[in-house]
């Protein structure tokens, strides 16, 4: 908890560049004022310092997102993407960027007006909840400098923003520098021109016209609660391209995305460059660069250039390079204009994107030099802490690990996202992979919780939203019911790795209305039947109508885990509840037993049990305990046949995106099968994949997960060093396929909770064919390291732990330093 902002209460005031219409003396009950279309406004403070304190703390958040700087100086950038009535705040310390003498602080504040992948409005509530509004406050020497009237601002006419193409939730923005003074944010810019702000209050009634938070419809404002995003800056690794080409008689579009491709689909020989990259232009020719950065990255694009005023660069961000023969359903529709002012010109993207490859564009409407100096990205994701690594004879099974965390990693940002490249939408099923990874390998847990409280946002009938924070959350539609059932999981994880924390006793309410939601639809044996909306599981091809076996052992393993949860925390009432539910679960699965396969189907429709098998029904069965323990090794033998295992998905296409006939299909309720149904088991995607996994281990068979997990491969290639989406097509760099990497610390290292909290660690290694192993896991009371060689293990705990060896016996053993026979090696 923070002590230099005490309490709830602030006292720098709302501000914003102008004073929203309203009738005078009208009282409301709020949402009574429209919202503003997407705007940028420039915020002011200039003050003089005789001398700078050793420290000046400050705090400020923004509706929607801020660039703060000191004296030009960019110190920060918020805040984390939260619900509206849930929103952060900031704290820094500005005495490093302050100075004797003449001082500013500037603070660029971004409001989209529109719901994206990240943001959603708040309810307007009086002018507050509709424009780029800002509360300051910093404490300097013995007095208070806070966002108020004497602050001035300006509405800036520079930037505007290309409308929402596909599935892309990031804003592709248009910079006109010609409109945007270089040296705004330095203490020497004048001002003096600039309008005052305008200090905000509620208007409804009960809210006293106050201006200082809380207010409605923000409330009490919270704490940041997760680390600062950082990064390198990452240079191009080649100029695949720097041509001199003709210019189109006509555009086809405003978008530079679509510019990009258009002049790309003109085609024209490639010429390898380097930079400074000179060029000279007329009306009818146009400069195409690409740049490839040799793997993904992820930030912030910078490209400087000198050119004359007026002059165009189209910016398009891609994740593999082009082909202009993938959909455009597949293909993000990312990227950036930027119009030169001519002088000082260097574009620095405000939104974050993940690409690969750069493609730029650029003309202008008469004769132009233009010389590009500069092209990078400012990487900006959260850090990893500490000195967590795994380490193997295999080298192949070392890049495996290396790949998982940087796919988390280009998925870590102010939540856990889908993909860096498209939506970075905050999809609440997906990010128990990315959870699971930071609890294995970074002794920062602060993200991996704030998935859970961030996903903690039920709709009105207490079932998740599919995303949350964004146009999906706020407007209230169809969602994925299993994916928040993964949620449910993430509760478990923390309970397991953080103890049962506060954090985790305040969503417990929630993890239980969300199991309740499938009563409706618990049938006559106990199992679930005919859930609507989206019941995704996997990309791969899995039945979920009917009567599912696969829902019903999600939700039994929800119930298992939460029952668990409430016995430790002493609810005994709402583990009967889950307790009994699963017992009557277990006995209904029985009919989904098919005998002669020696696994599980997947559903019944009509009564009629239907012969589809996949990896997921069997496996969710062993984690859910609705498997017996007798069945368990056989129903691994089934799943994991390669000569039985097909790869099937109901909207992959074979060009590598989606099938869009594939997708019409599905919406139809068209699902084709194209595999025998009677001997061939669908492999799971990678996202599933984690589910898997647990089953092999819980079998027993944790040694086979380092042959299993050499699939992964397969995405290592042409420099890419991150986990795709699915088998063949998506993107190149999925958070959810990451599951290799908790999978060699926790079952091939072994090293995982035996009780919740780490209070106890289990030390299980399963190396299969490797032959050494070594590694360092992070837990609440530092690293438990392990190093296995020649059938000895060297262990360090910081906790006491539970030893089992290759013939599985158990040894407990105290925390400290041991050495023990392994005796497989």
């Amino acid at each position: 908890m923070t002590t230099t902002f005490p309490g709830i209460r602030w006292h720098g005031h709302w501000i914003a560049a102008e004073q929203p219409p309203r009738p005078e003396g009208e009282i409301t009950f709020g949402g009574d004022l429209g919202r503003h279309e997407f705007s940028r406004v420039h915020y002011r403070r200039s003050l003089d310092l005789t001398v700078v304190p050793s420290s000046v703390p400050a705090r400020l958040t923004a509706d929607s997102r801020y660039v703060l700087f000191v004296n030009g100086t960019e110190v920060g950038r918020g805040p984390i993407r939260s619900q509206p009535r849930r929103l952060r705040y900031d704290e820094y310390d500005l005495a490093p960027f302050l100075t004797a003498g003449s001082n500013t602080i500037a603070v660029l504040v971004s409001y989209y007006g529109r719901a994206n992948a990240f943001w959603q409005p708040a309810p307007a509530s009086g002018g507050l909840g509709t424009d780029a509004l800002l509360v300051f406050e910093a404490q300097l020497g013995t007095g208070m400098l806070v966002s108020d009237e004497s602050w001035k601002v300006r509405r800036s006419t520079a930037w505007t923003a290309f409308a929402q193409v596909n599935f892309d939730g990031v804003p592709v923005e248009k910079l006109d520098a010609r409109e945007l003074p270089a040296d705004w944010m330095a203490s020497s810019f004048d001002d003096s021109s600039w309008d005052d702000a305008a200090i905000l209050s509620t208007t409804h009634i009960g809210g006293f016209a106050r201006s200082q938070p809380p207010t409605d419809p923000y409330g009490a404002l919270l704490e940041r609660g997760i680390g600062a995003l950082t990064g390198p800056i990452v240079a191009a690794t080649a100029l695949t391209d720097s041509s001199t080409r003709d210019r189109p008689g006509l555009w086809g579009s405003d978008h530079p995305a679509d510019r990009v491709r258009q002049v790309l689909d003109a085609s024209g020989g490639a010429t390898p460059a380097s930079l400074p990259v000179k060029a000279k232009l007329s009306a009818e020719t146009l400069q195409h660069i690409s740049v490839d950065f040799g793997r993904i990255v992820a930030g912030f694009v910078e490209v400087e250039l000198d050119a004359p005023s007026g002059t165009f660069v189209e910016l398009h961000y891609r994740e593999y390079s082009f082909d202009s023969g993938i959909s455009l359903l597949s293909a993000p529709h990312m990227g950036g204009q930027y119009i030169a002012r001519g002088d000082e010109d260097v574009y620095s993207s405000l939104e974050l994107n993940g690409l690969r490859y750069l493609h730029l564009v650029i003309h202008a409407d008469a004769d132009a030099e233009i010389t590009v100096r500069g092209i990078r990205v400012r990487e900006f994701s959260y850090p990893w802490q500490g000195e967590a690594f795994f380490r193997s004879n295999d080298e192949e099974i070392n890049a495996l690990y290396t790949a998982g965390r940087r796919t988390v990693a280009m998925n870590s940002f102010d939540a856990f996202t889908d993909c860096p490249t498209r939506e970075q939408r905050a999809w609440v099923g997906d990010g128990v992979v990315h959870q699971l990874v930071h609890l294995t390998t970074n002794t920062d847990w602060r993200l991996a919780r704030n998935y859970i409280t961030l996903g903690d946002s039920p709709r009105g009938d207490h079932m998740l939203p599919m995303t949350v924070v964004g146009e999906i959350e706020a407007g209230g539609g169809v969602t994925i019911p299993d994916w928040a059932l993964h949620w449910v999981h993430g509760v478990y994880n923390l309970l397991m790795f953080d103890g049962a924390t506060d954090e985790l006793l305040a969503v417990l309410p929630t993890v239980e209305k969300i199991l309740r939601w499938y009563e409706p639809y618990v049938d006559e044996r106990g199992t679930i039947s005919d859930v609507p909306e989206w019941d995704l599981v996997d990309w791969s091809s899995v039945f979920s109508t009917g009567r599912s076996s696969i829902l019903t052992a999600l939700w039994a393993r929800g119930l298992a885990e939460y029952a668990e949860i409430c016995e430790i925390v002493g609810n005994a009432a709402s583990a009967r509840w889950a307790g009994a539910h699963w017992a009557r679960a277990k006995e209904g699965f029985e009919d989904f037993w098919d005998e002669e396969r020696g696994s599980y189907t997947d559903h019944f429709l009509g009564g009629q049990k239907m012969p589809a098998a996949s990896q997921a029904a069997g496996a969710t069965a062993i984690v859910a305990g609705l498997a017996p323990r007798e069945r368990w090794s056989r129903i691994i033998d089934v799943i994991t046949d390669p000569d039985a295992l097909v790869v099937r998905s109901w909207i992959g296409g074979n060009d590598g995106g989606y099938d869009t006939q594939k997708m019409a299909d599905q919406a139809r309720g068209v699902q084709t099968i194209d595999w025998d149904v009677d001997t061939e088991i669908v492999l799971a995607e990678p996202f599933y994949s984690y589910v898997i996994h647990d089953a092999v281990a819980q079998a027993g068979r944790a040694a086979d997960l380092v042959t299993l997990m050499r699939r992964w491969s397969q995405f290592l290639v042409d420099g890419y060093d991150t986990f795709g989406e699915c088998w063949g097509w998506g993107t190149p760099v999925h958070g959810w396929s990451s599951t290799p990497t908790r999978d060699l610390v926790s079952y091939v290292l072994g090293i995982r909770p035996e009780a919740p909290g780490y209070a106890r660690a289990l030390i299980a290694p399963a190396p299969g064919p490797l032959t050494e192993l070594a590694g360092s896991v992070p837990t609440p009371y530092g690293l438990v390291s392990m190093q296995l060689r020649d059938g000895l293990a060297t262990i360090s705990s910081p906790v006491p732990f539970t030893f089992v060896d290759a013939g599985g016996s158990r040894h407990d053993l105290a925390a400290g330093d041991h050495q023990l026979r392994f005796e497989a090696l």
